[in-house]
């Protein structure tokens, strides 16, 4: 799941400069960040996850004026929206359930051309997803801030409004599990 990161300095500048206007900013500010936050959407709303994010680059959009900080700061303050939209999302669902469309009826609908590595890169990283959403909600969630978006502990706890050290339990007792089930998937397949 690495993904190319600017470093600190660079994604600061272009925080800064899409303060003052720049859409070229912007965009690589929406390039470094976006990625890991729809990882981190797919496991709290699962297929809903890219209009999440579509309603969250639009209030980052509204309030980036607003921010002040750095490039940490900024992919805190990202995830920290996401989250709140992504919690916005599951009320209004808890409350008014949607009915799925059987697939056949999308049958006219013209077919996504994808490579064979861009299938096989989204296979890898939704079985990865899927390993991590079977876990606890915290421990999911402390998992995807700190490795996935790369969110220190305190950050993380900040997000998710918790002590960091509950953080850190949290996504510690999720890395062990996930070690644990892999371990377990590697023998079952060896012997």
């Amino acid at each position: 799941m690495a993904e190319l990161r600017p470093n600190i300095a660079d994604l600061t500048a272009a925080v800064n400069a899409a303060q003052r206007g720049d859409e070229a900013a912007f965009n690589r500010i929406y390039l470094a960040v976006q990625p890991s936050l729809l990882r981190y959407l797919r496991v709290l709303v699962g297929p809903d996850a890219e209009d999440v994010a579509s309603e969250s680059w639009l209030q980052i959009v509204r309030d980036l004026h607003t921010f002040r900080g750095d490039a940490d700061g900024f992919r805190r303050w990202a995830a920290t929206v996401a989250r709140h939209r992504a919690m916005d999302h599951l009320r209004h669902h808890q409350r008014r359930p949607s009915v799925p469309v059987p697939a056949e009826a999308m049958a006219h609908l013209p077919a996504r051309e994808t490579t064979e590595s861009d299938a096989e890169q989204l296979m890898t990283t939704d079985s990865a997803l899927a390993l991590i959403a079977s876990l606890p909600t915290d421990q999911a969630e402390a998992v995807l801030l700190r490795a996935v978006m790369g969110l220190d502990t305190k950050a993380a706890a900040d997000v998710l409004g918790k002590r960091p050290g509950a953080v850190r339990m949290a996504a510690h007792r999720g890395l062990r599990r996930l070690a644990d089930v892999l371990a377990r998937t590697t023998r079952c397949r060896a012997g």
